[in-house]
């Protein structure tokens, strides 16, 4: 029943994802918060369709730390799921994502026209500060940007490196940053066919404390991070 239920969803995924992505090229001739808010529809389509056919639900605590205007939301990454949840969570977000996502058909477009900041991952130094200067477009808008500080996809219980740019993006632009944790990649696994059901938990910590340098920001990120994901994993 379970690879069954993935099949449906994973095609109905596929196919609404496609045709969203096609009919979003009537906004670009708008301005992008229309087609922000597009995506915010489809995004809502996603999760209702992952409950009702996979029976995976969703529950956010903390959302209530997040307070309104520009802020940074540094997630942990484990699935797919996250890279469209924050969509339905906030108003008008954004996300850093990687450089070559800009170059795919129809959703390229889209995504650089809804104002997704691209960062180049083999770039260095140079790609850092258009990173960070693209993003302060964003938060100056008084809008959220979302960043996966380990720069990819990690297995549920697996660590790894935590990147610079979350560092850079927040230290240079003085907004409040939000560590979250999440266990969506133990019913949305990494590439994975199979959606198990489930709940996928979102939990938002309490903004880091201002005014902290590189190396003490980047610790007290990955601990608390990593702490609150061991805990909704059910583990040390």
């Amino acid at each position: 029943m379970i690879w069954l239920r993935s099949l449906i969803f994973n095609a109905l995924f596929m196919t609404v994802t496609a045709l969203g992505a096609i009919i979003a090229m009537a906004f670009l001739p708008f301005h992008p918060k229309y087609i922000r808010r597009f995506i915010r529809l489809w995004a809502h389509c996603m999760i209702w369709l992952l409950r009702v056919i996979c029976g995976i639900r969703l529950q956010v605590t903390g959302l209530q730390h997040i307070a309104p205007g520009a802020a940074i939301i540094a997630s942990k990454h484990q699935s797919a799921f996250d890279t469209f949840v924050w969509l339905a969570l906030l108003e008008q977000p954004n996300y850093v994502l990687k450089r070559e996502l800009l170059d795919l058909p129809f959703w390229g477009r889209v995504a650089r026209h809804s104002g997704a900041v691209a960062v180049d991952r083999e770039g260095g130094a140079p790609a850092l500060r258009t990173m960070v200067h693209d993003a302060k477009r964003i938060l100056h808008e008084g809008r959220p940007l979302v960043i996966f500080p380990e720069g990819t996809r990690s297995a549920p219980g697996e660590r790894v490196p935590y990147q610079p740019g979350v560092a850079a993006l927040v230290l240079g632009s003085g907004v409040p940053c939000y560590p979250v944790a999440t266990n969506s990649g133990r019913h949305w696994g990494r590439r994975a066919f199979h959606k198990t059901p489930g709940v996928i938990s979102i939990s938002i910590l309490p903004a880091l404390p201002a005014g902290l340098t590189r190396k003490p920001f980047m610790e007290a990120l990955e601990a608390q991070i990593e702490a609150e994901t061991a805990l909704l994993m059910g583990g040390p």
